[in-house]
């Protein structure tokens, strides 16, 4: 999942992109709202986190004006503006969800989660084969095996699962797990398939689609 977050605080805002890189989202910062705009313009976010007090105006204005124009990625305003006025405007201005400020690292991990979850919801587990995902818990089991995965990891396995026996290319494996901070054109995905195939084990899971991607199978199922 790839989000934006919009705040221009010099501190905050690196601390929020961390917090949620940390929980395992490919995270984009912009300081102002003609940064956010271009940045949604050329990127398909999963959600905007957005503090509505910034150089060039209000958060609001852009929510309000992509709204109008048909746009349906869910958006967190992150704020000190506290009053029911200010909390009311926002969700009548298309807001999602609203979380105040100072607030818990781990509130705003799990909103953003709820939030990433609702434009295409997903069962809570995901199964291929004795390959299992448990979602809301972030465990990945195989054979009963319990295997310690990386945020990232556990990130890209996620979207292979959710197209398994689907490939899925490395450009959208970039797009929604890495942000601006990986470089594209690196082996960083390659890298990290290899990391994941050996965490994985055998029988490996996981198709090379040579020129194109990576697809998810059943090894048990494929035939011989």
């Amino acid at each position: 999942m790839r989000v934006l977050v919009l705040e221009d605080d010099p501190e905050l805002g690196p601390e929020t992109a961390d917090t949620l890189r940390r929980a395992g989202f490919a995270v984009d910062l912009a300081v102002d709202l003609a940064e956010a705009d271009l940045k949604l313009s050329v990127t398909a976010y999963d959600l905007l986190v957005a503090d509505r007090a910034v150089p060039d105006g209000d958060a609001l204005q852009l929510v309000v004006a992509r709204r109008r124009a048909g746009w349906l990625v869910p958006v967190l305003l992150l704020t000190a503006m506290d009053s029911v006025h200010d909390r009311v405007a926002g969700f009548e201005a298309g807001a999602d969800d609203y979380l105040v400020k100072p607030f818990a690292a781990a509130e705003l991990v799990a909103r953003v989660r709820n939030l990433c979850r609702r434009p295409t919801p997903r069962p809570v587990e995901l199964r291929l084969g004795d390959l299992e995902l448990d979602l809301p818990r972030r465990r990945v089991t195989r054979g009963g095996v319990l295997l310690s995965l990386t945020a990232k990891e556990f990130a890209v396995l996620e979207l292979l699962m959710v197209q398994a026996e689907c490939v899925v290319t490395r450009t959208r494996l970039i797009e929604s797990c890495w942000d601006e901070q990986s470089e594209p054109m690196s082996n960083v995905v390659d890298v990290l398939i290899g990391q994941l195939r050996r965490r994985l084990g055998a029988p490996d899971p996981i198709r090379t689609v040579r020129g194109v991607g990576y697809r998810l199978v059943d090894p048990a199922q494929e035939q011989p």
